[in-house]
């Protein structure tokens, strides 16, 4: 992804919501297009790319890698990577990672009740 402009309104905004609260910089992190439904993949036990490929669909392999990179460097899952013939790669969820997701799977319970549709 391109880099961010650091002297941008946009960029200066959201550095100073995250310095006020961090749950702005996990929200900022939540509101990213799959990261979401990443997460619940690995969850459910499909922690190989392209597993998680097939089963989101419309995501593009770019945005798949990228979104996992985050994922990973934020601390919410690890990837394992077997040297064998062919090289094998499976992610799974952290601590932190299950308890997002434990949350995350409550968020969405109380979203089912509000009868968006």
């Amino acid at each position: 992804m391109a880099e961010r402009k650091k002297n941008s309104t946009n960029y200066l905004n959201q550095t100073y919501l995250e310095e006020k609260c961090v749950l702005n910089e996990l929200l900022f992190l939540l509101s990213k297009r799959w990261i979401t439904d990443i997460l619940f993949c690995i969850e459910e036990g499909n922690n190989r790319f392209s597993g998680i490929r097939e089963e989101l669909i419309y995501i593009s392999d770019h945005i798949l890698a990228d979104r996992l990179r985050l994922l990973e460097s934020s601390g919410f899952i690890t990837k394992t990577t077997y040297y064998e013939v062919p090289p094998r790669v499976e992610y799974s969820l952290t601590e932190n990672g299950k308890r997002l997701c434990e949350h995350l799977d409550k968020m969405c319970q109380f979203a089912e009740t509000l009868g968006w549709d």
